[in-house]
């Protein structure tokens, strides 16, 4: 099964930094749909929010090879 190869680190998921960062992350994504997308800009910014976030869920797992 893959779940025994993938480890995820819940002491840092619960610190503060990554939390912060994380919720910051989310909050960024969802406010550009919430002032809807119209301009190459906002593209961009959904574009940063969602690095942002998947660099902050990237920190917390770690895959071991079989």
């Amino acid at each position: 099964m893959l779940t025994k190869y993938i480890k995820i680190s819940f002491g840092k998921v619960l610190s503060p930094e990554w939390l912060g960062q994380t919720i910051a992350s989310l909050c960024w994504i969802v406010s550009v749909f919430f002032y809807e997308i119209n301009e190459i800009g906002d593209w961009l910014q959904l574009i940063a929010a969602s690095s942002w976030f998947l660099s902050n869920i990237s920190s917390v797992i770690s895959i071991r090879r079989p």
